[in-house]
């Protein structure tokens, strides 16, 4: 953490656990999978406490109020004392996710996919 009081949004990305790696949280940002007031942000955009920064992540959309600045990687109790979720956010996920479970279920072929079919399956999976 610098003097400001500020750090780069992909590092706290990491740090708090969104992404698996910093190069995720990159492409997510480039993709404008995260915003900060309204706007999608850089990857080299400096966060402070206080900011409200929205994540799309899949279906999803989670909005989390930065409570502290940490730049390493840590365990995932500290990780979750980065931040809190908002109550709305938490409320729109829950009717989502009631959502999703009522929409009827898709008849798959039980045959093994060809590339073609790996390729697609990937990209449903990940949201993209």
């Amino acid at each position: 953490m610098n003097e400001f009081n500020t750090l780069r949004v992909d590092k706290w990305l990491w740090a708090a656990r969104f992404y698996k790696t910093r190069q995720l949280a990159v492409k997510a940002l480039k993709n404008g999978k995260i915003g900060l007031g309204g706007q999608t942000i850089k990857p080299s955009t400096n966060i402070k406490v206080g900011d409200n920064i929205k994540i799309k992540q899949g279906p999803y959309l989670t909005t989390i109020v930065v409570d502290d600045l940490k730049d390493k990687r840590g365990s995932a109790s500290i990780a979750k004392t980065l931040y809190h979720e908002t109550k709305d956010s938490i409320a729109a996920k829950e009717t989502l996710k009631l959502q999703l479970a009522n929409q009827p279920k898709i008849e798959i072929d039980q045959r093994k996919p060809d590339k073609r079919g790996v390729r697609s399956h990937r990209s449903l999976k990940r949201g993209e």
